[in-house]
Parts: structure tokens; C-alpha cells; sequence
């Protein structure tokens, strides 16, 4: 037996879920999000818990037990708590602002970099070097997080670029140079 898979999910207060055949909707605080599972899997609710089962040990079925319970478990966690990434941005001059629904990025380019705030996300730039990406949808608050990160990744020599806060980057020793030449 999976021992992810196996594992109840309890609903908290103020969370609604509906199972509709394969399709599973999870209405919450922070958020509404809908998706379907594998037609294998055998999703149910009973009071305040929802347990997933396999049909039998196939392969497959082993592999999708506890995805689909983790997947969820990750709608009902981000409509009632929500997740959140944050960025740090390392570098002389660089900064983050927000304005309005848009981040500004100045990271060492010729031109401001713009980065629009995608529907069910939160943008926020508490500090000139600071990135905070919030949202109910795990997959979308990593996604764009990768995707701000990708403007400008951290490199080894300085370290200089846009981190994930607790990335650590492995730094490179620069050229030696003509220092053992006589």
C-alpha cells in the first residue's frame, strides 16, 4: 500500500468539497479550484475526510494512488491556507517594484523588465530586493516563480540574480591569472 496514498485528507471549516465523477472541486477562503483525477482512482467523502483507494497493485494504479491523493491534498491546503514562494534578488542597482497589477524588474538589462500578475496570483515586492508569489494553485505559484527567477538566474562567480530564498548557489573560483609565472 502507498503510504502517501493511504493517508486521509481532512477538510478544515470553511472548505467545501464536491466530487462529480472524476471531477473534484474544492471551494475555500483564499479561492474556487477544479480538476480531474484518473477514472482508476476511487475518490470518497465521508463527513469531513476524503480517502483515495486503488482498484488493484498494477503499476500504474500504485503510481497514480498517491498523486492523486497529494494533488488533493494541495487543492484543499491552497484554498484554505495558500502557498507562497518567495524570491530574493542579489546584485548592485537591481530592485523589484510593483505597480499595480505589474512587478518592475531592474536586473542589469538595458530596458525595465515588466511581469504581469496572472489571474488567481499575488505579486507582492515588500523590499526593493525582495519577491513574494502567492496564490491557492501550488503548480501556478511555482510556475511563476520559476518564470520570474528566469529573467535573470543567479550566476556562480558574484551570486548576482534573481534566488528562490532558500536556494543556496555553489559559487566558482574566478581565473587564477599569471600569479605562478616568473
Amino acid at each position: 500500500m502507498s503510504r502517501i496514498g493511504k493517508m486521509p485528507i481532512e477538510i478544515p471549516a470553511g472548505v467545501d468539497v464536491k466530487l462529480d465523477g472524476n471531477n473534484i472541486s474544492v471551494k475555500g477562503p483564499l479561492g474556487n479550484l477544479i480538476s480531474s483525477f484518473h477514472p482508476n482512482m476511487i475518490v470518497e467523502k465521508e463527513g469531513n475526510i476524503i480517502s483515495v483507494k486503488r482498484p488493484n497493485d498494477e503499476k500504474q494504479n500504485r503510481s497514480l494512488h498517491g498523486l492523486t491523493r497529494s494533488l488533493i491534498s494541495n487543492m484543499v491546503t491552497g484554498v484554505s491556507k495558500g502557498f507562497e514562494k518567495q524570491l530574493e534578488i542579489v546584485g548592485v542597482g537591481f530592485r523589484a517594484q510593483k505597480q499595480g497589477k505589474k512587478l518592475i524588474l531592474t536586473i542589469g538589462y538595458s530596458h525595465p523588465v515588466e511581469f504581469e500578475e496572472p489571474k488567481g496570483i499575488t505579486i507582492e515586492a515588500p523590499s526593493a530586493n525582495t519577491i513574494i508569489v502567492k496564490g491557492a494553485d501550488k503548480q501556478l505559484v511555482g510556475e511563476v516563480a520559476a518564470q520570474i527567477r528566469k529573467t535573470r538566474p543567479p550566476e556562480p562567480y558574484k551570486g548576482k540574480g534573481i534566488k528562490y530564498s532558500d536556494e543556496v548557489i555553489i559559487r566558482k573560483e574566478g581565473k587564477a591569472g599569471a600569479k605562478g609565472k616568473a
